[in-house]
């Protein structure tokens, strides 16, 4: 007998599948396998990319060259970061929030509380502020229209979807804005060095966009104020006379570039809606790629468009820029909107308002949508622990609205201010004030020797020496060519990138210092919820039981009343906002029976069964179906998938450090 042949070719027996349903169902599957990666890395990209990267990098490059682009780069290795490491831990710890988690971790509701404020403070006064001032200024300079009315307009569009559709909504249409976006940013993209002339042609005349008035009666601008950077096509640039000194550049925002790594509410929430742990990084690494391309589509077209009009987005006699963009500090900002205006054509015109408006939507929908989710399952909880899961929800969508009323008031207010400087001012603030954040989170991911005070205290002590930079940097202004800020130099002296370098490690050892100086956290409160103990299988401990328990024991889940038959107008305002009860659905029963094992938990624990500690897993069974939530779909992926996942993330990395090094 031929033992060769049955060993190799088992599909003569009957063994072999080779059926068209069999491999269309393959095939669907792994069409459905990229059709979710696609979707979260394409709403990664689109919730970060505004229109204040699309005027503001521009600009960047316009003044100084392609460093803004570098900025984008090292976020990718941030991405890395979030998919492969914090977004399995958040995961495990079955959390929605990050406050939750730390709720989780430290068993702190102040520390809850802090950060949910501080989450909230970050997302409207830097990325709110920043979309709908650029986005206002490009609807006034391209289509002379009223801001007011067109953000108006663009407001509620946003919130209509945002509120009806929550997450699900967002995150579809920020995948289809992200295919907008990127188109729309290529084809000017074209345009601009179909106009200068190529690559090659942009090195040359870059360094000759000088502007023709300089001076005026008696006034002359610095030399500094208006040549273009000798540097301008180089990454690394001086550690002392550089604009962005490469030791800045390398560690300084890598440090502020971590916020999104592991602390950013917008893009950890993308990642855990995915089916996988695999999905949730097949999402970061489309991301990471999506996000080499501003360097080329966004920051080198602003150069282009200095190139071309130097007289207005180079402009240095105080007069003449106030001519063109209502300012007199510098007209960079004017980049992108003049590439539209003197290159496109009618039709396209009105593509690129799209484009804007994409970018203007998407990047407030996500805060929106984030936002909502914080003040819901964190601080309305304190604020009414009786409240419902539907009265939760309602909540959640009110506060939307609330949020776009700010938003609305804040137009005016944004309308006057430093367009162009308003992107360093974004800047300086997010390296003063999510800087501590970052490290509250990276220790508490990597030290289980940190503990709540000095999580807690060591944030603070952080924070306090951020405000003291940010506010001395908002009363006193930015320093520019000319030196006009009244700062002083030992507070703002020092390069905003040089200070977040400092500001990490500092906030790091404060909170490592009063966390050896008090008490450790027992493991049995820290399975699952730290790097080295995140493959644990023993039931965990949970922490600040009295809080925690509270809000839930008085939960009032009534499962008659879900059956009950409501009249039309009441069913329309539950569809309006997305809480149309439907019969059979899981979201009762599963609190129903949620609610019947806490009451056990506590009759156990008033019988003297668990003394004074709550287990916050019931059985080692419970524990396998919590911890292994998001990544049993991940371990019952094809290996396959994950090797392509992993050797793709290894190429993207190597590609990220050789244009580093191009560029060098």
């Amino acid at each position: 007998m031929d033992h060769h042949y049955y060993s190799w070719n088992r599909s003569a027996v009957g063994l072999g599948v080779h059926g068209t349903g069999d491999a269309a169902v393959m095939a669907l599957y792994l069409v459905l396998v990229l059709g979710i990666g696609l979707w979260i890395g394409t709403s990664l990209f689109s919730a970060n990319i505004g229109s204040g990267h699309l005027m503001g990098l521009a600009g960047e490059g316009a003044s100084s060259g392609i460093v803004a682009g570098a900025f984008e780069w090292n976020t990718i290795f941030m991405l890395f970061i979030l998919g492969w490491i914090f977004v399995p831990i958040y995961a495990k710890a079955g959390v929605v929030t990050l406050p939750e988690y730390v709720l989780k971790r430290f068993g702190s509701v102040r520390m809850q509380r802090l950060l949910s404020v501080m989450f909230l403070f970050v997302f409207f006064f830097s990325r709110i502020s920043l979309d709908i001032c650029f986005g206002a200024m490009f609807f006034k300079i391209v289509w002379d229209i009223d801001i007011y009315q067109m953000t108006l307009v663009v407001l509620i569009v946003a919130a209509v979807y945002t509120i009806t559709g929550g997450l699900v909504a967002v995150a579809y249409v920020e995948a289809f804005q992200a295919g907008i976006l990127v188109l729309g940013s290529a084809v000017l993209t074209g345009y601009a060095f179909g106009k200068v002339g190529g690559y090659q042609e942009l090195k040359l005349k870059y360094f000759k966009a000088i502007p023709q008035l300089t001076s005026k009666e008696n006034w002359t601008a610095r030399a500094e104020c208006y040549l273009p950077r000798g540097d301008a096509f180089h990454l690394f640039r001086d550690p002392v006379s550089g604009d962005v000194p490469w030791p800045g550049l390398v560690f300084g925002a890598t440090f502020v570039s971590l916020f999104y790594g592991c602390a950013d509410q917008v893009s950890v929430q993308r990642c855990l809606a995915g089916k996988s742990l695999l999905h949730a990084k097949g999402g970061c690494l489309l991301c990471g790629c999506l996000k080499l391309l501003p360097m080329f589509i966004m920051v080198m077209p602003g150069m282009a468009s200095r190139a071309l009009f130097p007289d207005q987005v180079a402009c240095v006699v105080p007069s003449e820029c106030e001519k063109y963009c209502n300012t007199r500090t510098g007209c960079s900002p004017l980049a992108y909107p003049m590439l539209v205006i003197a290159l496109m054509p009618s039709g396209l015109q009105g593509f690129m308002l799209s484009v804007l408006c994409a970018a203007v939507m998407s990047s407030l929908t996500s805060v929106l949508n984030s936002s909502s989710a914080i003040f819901t399952m964190n601080i309305y909880p304190w604020m009414r622990p009786v409240a419902t899961e539907k009265e939760l929800m309602v909540a959640g969508r009110f506060f939307v609205i609330i949020l776009l009323a700010l938003t609305i008031v804040w137009v005016p207010i944004m309308d006057v201010a430093h367009s162009d400087q308003l992107f360093k001012y974004m800047q300086v603030m997010r390296s003063s004030l999510t800087t501590p954040i970052s490290a509250v989170f990276l220790l508490a991911v990597f030290c289980k020797r940190v503990n709540e005070k000095g999580a807690f205290w060591g944030m603070i002590f952080g924070i306090v020496i951020g405000l003291i930079r940010l506010l001395a940097e908002l009363l006193y202004g930015p320093w520019t060519c000319e030196g006009r800020s009244r700062c002083p130099a030992i507070i703002c002296g020092l390069h905003y990138l040089y200070f977040s370098m400092l500001l990490l490690p500092v906030s790091a050892l404060a909170i490592l210092a009063i966390s050896l100086a008090t008490d450790a956290l027992p493991d049995e409160h820290l399975h699952g919820l730290c790097w080295s103990l995140r493959n644990s299988r023993e039931p965990r401990v949970c922490l600040g039981p009295e809080v925690e328990w509270k809000s839930l024991s008085k939960l009032r889940i009534q499962p008659d009343k879900v059956v009950e038959a409501p009249t039309c107008l009441w069913k329309s305002w539950d569809w309006f906002c997305g809480l149309d009860p439907r019969p059979g659905s899981k979201l009762i029963p599963e609190n129903v029976t949620e609610m019947k094992t806490q009451a056990n938990m506590r009759q156990m624990q008033n019988s003297g069964t668990l003394g004074n500690r709550k287990v916050l897993i019931w059985g080692q069974k419970a524990r396998n179906m919590e911890v292994d939530k998001k990544t049993q779909g991940d371990m019952l992926e094809s290996p396959f998938w994950r090797r392509v996942v992993n050797i793709s993330s290894v190429l993207l990395f190597a590609l990220v450090v050789a244009g580093h090094i191009y560029y060098a």
